[in-house]
């Protein structure tokens, strides 16, 4: 029987086909003889404590130029659905939270929601490496000024980020004494009342920002480095970051060992871990990417063991 599989996701139309992770789940889905339903944020609503949406029948293909078509639509339950893809990029605001809810009430119908809702509110994406402080650089979560310029002069050079961005946005990497110190904190901060992350500066950053990709726990076998152009200090791809695929290190492996019970019991089954030198540095459990570079270069299909995953872990 074909199965029902609905995604969740920013603008169809505004993607890059040949690096986005999104389509290639949905050409493996519809490979498999899946049939497709497009939502985006907005098309969820609930009813009396059901879940509902706006669901748009959805073709795709494999060309950068032509990639996709939206057909019939429907205002429908989404416990119709066997399988929900929420695969909405951050920021994880407000809006994404309340969706999160919706979710629930589907999960609650019957539908398999990837990944859980609960644990997409529960596991931000920096601050979820708490959790696991042995895998770690030295670390601080704080909006205080005078404690953020206390911790760069303790390391003597560090990455200071907001909590809530992607990309590589909104990143500053300060050594002690910068001019520039106390205007980028109360920048992040907005003077003192948001929370920001300040990490030990990796200099291994220069061999690459590695994203490893967990399935169930399971990592695939290699990770793609994201190495920074030259004059930057940030590897990601959207930052002009190149790809480079490398095999798992026996560091790496402890990494995943030391993560995946917790990911596994959580409902976190699509996972990627950011990795620099020997430190994780971000848990990303949103819109994890960079499928369809390691496919290409590895010559492997991520999408379709995370779907064989998934239909599995439906009929369990």
């Amino acid at each position: 029987m074909s199965l029902r599989i609905g995604v969740v996701m920013d603008p169809i139309a505004s993607i890059t086909p040949y690096k986005d992770t999104t389509l290639a789940m949905l050409l493996a889905a519809q490979k498999r003889g899946w049939e497709i339903r497009y939502m985006e944020l907005g098309d969820l609503h609930l009813r009396q404590g059901e879940a509902w949406a706006h669901q748009q029948a959805l073709t795709v293909r494999d060309d950068n130029n032509d990639w996709f078509s939206l057909g019939e639509a429907s205002l429908t339950p989404l416990a119709e659905l066997d399988i929900v893809l929420m695969r909405k990029d951050p920021p994880v605001d407000s809006q994404f939270l309340y969706a999160t809810h919706i979710l629930e009430r589907a999960e609650a119908d019957g539908s398999l929601v990837v990944n859980r809702p609960r644990a997409l509110r529960d596991a931000n994406e920096k601050l979820f490496t708490a959790h696991f402080p042995q895998c770690c650089a030295p670390t601080i979560v704080d909006a205080d000024r005078q404690r953020l310029k206390d911790f760069i002069r303790e390391q003597g050079k560090a990455v200071l980020k907001p909590l809530d961005g992607m990309g590589g946005r909104s990143i500053f990497v300060l050594e002690q004494g910068d001019p520039n110190t106390s205007v980028v904190i109360d920048t992040l901060t907005e003077d003192g009342a948001r929370y920001i992350m300040a990490q030990r500066f990796l200099p291994e950053i220069s061999a690459g920002d590695k994203r490893i990709l967990l399935i169930n726990g399971e990592p695939v076998d290699y990770a793609l480095a994201r190495i920074p152009q030259h004059g930057e200090t940030r590897g990601n791809l959207a930052a002009g970051g190149r790809g480079e695929g490398v095999p798992l290190s026996d560091r790496d492996r402890w990494i995943v060992e030391q993560v995946a019970p917790t990911l596994q019991q959580r409902g976190l089954w699509f996972v990627g871990l950011d990795v620099i030198g020997d430190h994780l540095t971000e848990i990303n459990v949103t819109s994890p990417t960079c499928v369809r570079e390691l496919d290409q270069i590895y010559g492997i299909d991520i999408s379709s063991r995370l779907l064989a995953f998934l239909d599995q872990q439906r009929g369990a």
